[in-house]
């Protein structure tokens, strides 16, 4: 906690107290009743007891070895009561005499004794009170700056392994184009320009504009098209406005690559489907694709990084604001992901 939340917070407390004090004095007017100590004598007395504990207690929870300070506590306990009373009986004595109606006879008797180890008590409790509140909003806000640490330092490592995957596979395919001496291959360079120029500069913040992610799904589309050959294999609907609408970057791509990975070649187009619909409240992504019927599909295993990778990062990134089924028969693998705001 910053030095200045810590004043404001010992500043509410004395606030309170001195309100208590108001408060008995105003309830008392009209009584056989002096307030001259009470705006005197026993705030300072207060005073002085609430930070000897509360410097005393912080030396306890400080310490790793707590006998040492644990003593400390105890002996600053035993010296604060006589303290207290030495400090009264010198204040009326010689200060605040002639407010009191019999200040010759002046003793200290038992009932003060009782008096000084009750509060001495009290503000102890007080002072624990207050370090305990302030520690425990410092650990709070600790645990929650680690764990954003944490989820920063996650989400990096997942991304980590996505680029790379597909930068492979996309240079892969180019070379397959330029070996093959295809017309094609220009095309296919500056597709994968807009791809690594995505992949570099926009993926790295935590939410790009949704137009950003369409355009890199239709320029993957197109680079794996020209390797395919195949000019109607993928049906992409987009339907709604993406107008002001962001998204996490690289969150649809994986299911796309799983559908070319494992999608029939030789089966009727289009072989991927892709429907993706947007509002202001949802975005529904959908991808369809027939299967090699000699192929069998770990639903784990999604565009090489595993479905695992995505799901985490969707519970990083949409806590509690998605939804993703993955089903699977004899013919068609499908995924469904719903992202909500």
């Amino acid at each position: 906690m910053k030095l200045k939340y810590k004043i404001l917070v010992h500043l509410a407390f004395w606030v309170y107290i001195f309100n208590q004090i108001f408060l008995s004095i105003i309830m008392m007017k009209g009584k056989e009743y002096d307030p001259f100590g009470e705006i005197t004598i026993y705030p300072m007395t207060s005073f002085l007891t609430f930070y000897a504990f509360y410097f005393s207690i912080g030396r306890v929870f400080n310490y790793r070895k707590k006998i040492l300070p644990v003593l400390m506590l105890i002996a600053v306990f035993l010296l604060l009561i006589p303290t207290r009373i030495g400090l009264e009986y010198l204040f009326w004595n010689y200060i605040g005499a002639s407010h009191l109606p019999s200040y010759k006879s002046l003793i200290i008797n038992n009932s003060w004794w009782f008096n000084s180890l009750r509060l001495t008590i009290i503000y102890g409790i007080y002072s624990l009170l207050v370090q305990l509140a302030i520690r425990w909003y410092e650990s709070q806000k600790m645990k929650t700056e680690l764990l954003v640490q944490t989820k920063a330092s996650e989400l990096a490592l997942l991304r980590s392994q996505i680029k790379p995957h597909f930068l492979f596979n996309t240079l892969n395919n180019i070379y397959s184009l330029v070996y093959t001496k295809s017309d094609e291959a220009p095309e296919a360079v500056v597709k994968l320009s807009a791809i690594m120029r995505y992949m570099l500069y926009d993926a790295t913040a935590d939410v790009v504009p949704l137009e950003k992610e369409i355009e890199y799904l239709k320029s993957f589309i197109a680079l794996e098209n020209i390797r395919l050959r195949q000019k109607d294999f993928v049906e992409l609907t987009v339907s709604g406005s993406s107008e002001s609408r962001t998204i996490a970057p690289m969150i649809l791509i994986p299911f796309v690559e799983n559908a070319f990975k494992h999608g029939c070649k030789k089966c009727e187009n289009p072989g991927i489907r892709i429907n993706l619909f947007m509002d202001q409240q949802w975005i529904q992504f959908e991808v369809i694709n027939y299967l090699n019927r000699s192929e069998t599909i770990n639903k784990d295993q999604v565009g090489g990084i595993g479905l695992q990778n995505i799901r985490r990062r969707l519970e990083l990134l949409y806590p509690g604001r998605h939804k993703l089924e993955i089903s699977q028969t004899s013919e068609l693998y499908s995924v469904l992901l719903i992202l909500w705001n």
